[in-house]
């Protein structure tokens, strides 16, 4: 299960300004209900230039309500200059930090923000333009880059966290590679890519991961009485309840780092680590 901190429990259970503000002075909307992330933000400036109401609409999961919530809770009270200095690391940070597969969320609160301080003015989205990169989430390279640079992204399942590109069929995985190795080229940064190495999505690892459940390793353990359940995948951390004969067996954690874990590291990912609900 995702570790979410008490605050963002507490935006996701008493989000702050739902809804839209009347007569809005800046609108923006980011994301789409295809891609299961949607987020309508809306400000009203005063006369001095700050914003004095903000309001918001979205679907998505609890870290986008609560990502939302903090962001308006965030501007009110400031002017569009200091508002455009909020990047998605401090919504994040505001939050108490977010799963970093939930970073996207918080990356849509910024493009959101930046859409309305855009619309206001009447200028043009400085991600408008780009190739796409990822058709299955609309992401383009001028996004993937600028998630790059900003967030000192290294890998592939990194730039997924935060744009959700590559999420879905895979097929953008080798470019959104190539569009990480030139952006920290540019910034200088050294990173160490290994060609052909594995990068597996949440669901392709879990897809994986009770595959060889299924055909190595529950069979094994039912011989001697036992069983071995999935209960999550938070990363490289998988999280497993044992069944039967195993749960009272003294060599139960050794049958979990020197069976199980050795198992899924050889055929889905040698990084996993198993732990024990």
């Amino acid at each position: 299960m995702w570790n979410y901190t008490e605050t963002v429990k507490d935006h996701f259970l008493n989000p702050r300004n739902v809804g839209e503000v009347d007569n809005p002075d800046g609108v923006g909307e980011v994301g789409s209900l295809a891609c299961g992330d949607a987020l309508k933000l809306t400000f009203k400036l005063n006369e001095a230039g700050r914003i004095v109401d903000a309001r918001f609409k979205t679907f998505g999961c609890a870290s986008a309500i609560a990502s939302s919530s903090a962001l308006t809770e965030m501007i009110k009270g400031i002017s569009l200059d200091e508002a455009e200095n909020i990047s998605n690391e401090d919504i994040a940070e505001f939050l108490g930090g977010l799963p970093k597969e939930k970073m996207h969320c918080s990356v849509m609160g910024r493009e959101a923000l930046e859409a309305a301080i855009a619309n206001y003015r009447g200028v043009p989205l400085p991600t408008a333009e780009g190739e796409l990169v990822c058709e299955c989430f609309g992401v383009t390279d001028v996004e993937i880059v600028r998630a790059v640079k900003e967030s000192n992204l290294t890998t592939v399942e990194d730039v997924t966290n935060f744009t959700k590109a590559g999420g879905g069929c895979e097929k953008c995985h080798d470019r959104i590679q190539e569009l990480i190795l030139s952006a920290r080229a540019v910034t200088g940064t050294e990173i160490k890519l290994e060609r052909g190495a594995k990068r597996l999505t949440n669901i392709k690892k879990i897809k994986l991961i009770e595959e060889v459940l299924n055909r190595e390793i529950r069979p094994a353990l039912k011989k001697d009485g036992g069983d071995i359940e999935l209960i999550d995948v938070d990363g490289d951390y998988v999280y497993v309840s044992l069944r039967g004969a195993c749960v009272s067996c003294s060599a139960s954690q050794v049958t979990l780092k020197d069976y199980v874990e050795k198992k899924l590291r050889e055929q889905v990912l040698e990084t996993l680590i198993v732990e024990e609900e």
